[in-house]
This record gives structure tokens, sequence and C-alpha cells, in this order.
């Protein structure tokens, strides 16, 4: 089995040498980002998060999510790129 090879910017990717990934080029690594252009703090460590599984009310989750990323509630973008970290199973789906 081939390694996967990627690359930032320049001619268009195609993911080779495992089944079925070559049908899908790709012509810009930064098009897979949920939030393009977004700005990590240098010493920034993500919060320890229940995370959430879909079983319990979502609305709990998001409050606990945002006081525990209260430092950080005028950054919007930051925000929405760690949003994922706190989901597992079918509530990441």
């Amino acid at each position: 089995m081939q390694p996967l090879l990627f690359s930032l910017g320049g001619p268009s990717l195609a993911v080779e040498g495992r089944e079925g990934f070559s049908d899908y080029p790709f012509i810009d690594m930064t098009d897979l980002c949920l939030v393009p252009d977004v700005v990590i703090p240098q010493k920034f460590k993500v919060p320890d998060f229940d995370r959430y599984k879909g079983t319990t009310c979502p609305k709990n989750h998001l409050k606990m999510y945002c006081q525990k990323m209260g430092a950080y509630s005028r950054d919007e973008k930051l925000l929405m790129h760690f949003f994922q970290d706190s989901l597992v199973e079918a509530a990441v789906i």
C-alpha cells in the first residue's frame, strides 16, 4: 500500500494508491477546512469537554461549550473550528 501524499496549494491533488480515493481530486486542501482563515492563539489549549453523543439535550451541550470557551466568545471562527472536537459518535455525523 502506498502512503497518502498531500500538498497545500499548487496543482490539483489526487490521492491515489488506496481503494476508492483516486475518485476524489482536491483543488486545494484548504477547500476541506470547515472554518477557513481561523487564527488559533499561540498558547491556546482546547478545554476538556463532556463530549456530546446526540443522546442528551443539545441546548445543554451548547451552553456548556460556550461556558468553557467563554474567554474566546468574541472569536466566532475559533468557536466554530473547535466545536467539532466537542462531538463524538453519531453527533459528529
